[in-house]
């Protein structure tokens, strides 16, 4: 599968949040082209300001590999990760972000901030942006605009 396709798995798991009334934001662990874990939104479902889509999937890759480092892996988001996942992500020095929408007014890695170039950070991640970014954001505007 290439990104595209790793992407669309993504936005699917989006849809999932969506449907239990989250922010429909969706990500894949890919580990040697294989789903390692994943993860959607569930912030208000699990009482947890921390269980962003990222942030799930990070811990559930932990579990798979018993190992907090997740070397050698890629991340699939649907949207641009915030500062609190994107510090995760550097901490568990996954190899590759692959995201789709831009978060202009949150975003950490290349919008708001851009801590994937800062030089404090002791792991650089790869980072290939605006993957499906279109059909990402759309997902998320149709959201909100039901919401309103």
């Amino acid at each position: 599968m290439d990104d595209a396709d790793w992407m669309r798995h993504a936005m699917a798991l989006a849809s999932r949040a969506e449907s239990f009334g989250e922010v429909p934001v969706g990500a894949v662990l890919v580990k040697d082209d294989a789903i390692l874990s994943e993860g959607w939104n569930c912030p208000i479902a699990r009482n947890d300001p921390s269980a962003h889509a990222e942030m799930v999937a990070l811990r559930g890759g932990g579990q798979v590999l018993q190992n907090y480092r997740l070397l050698d892996t890629t991340l699939y988001v649907t949207l641009e990760p915030c500062v609190m996942c994107m510090g995760a992500i550097v901490h568990a020095r996954v190899k590759r972000l692959v995201f789709g929408a831009l978060d202009p007014k949150r975003g950490a890695v290349v919008s708001a901030l851009q801590l994937a170039d800062v030089d404090f950070l002791n792991h650089r991640v790869e980072v290939t942006g605006e993957v499906l970014a279109a059909e990402c954001s759309e997902q998320l505007k149709t959201f909100f605009k039901r919401r309103r």
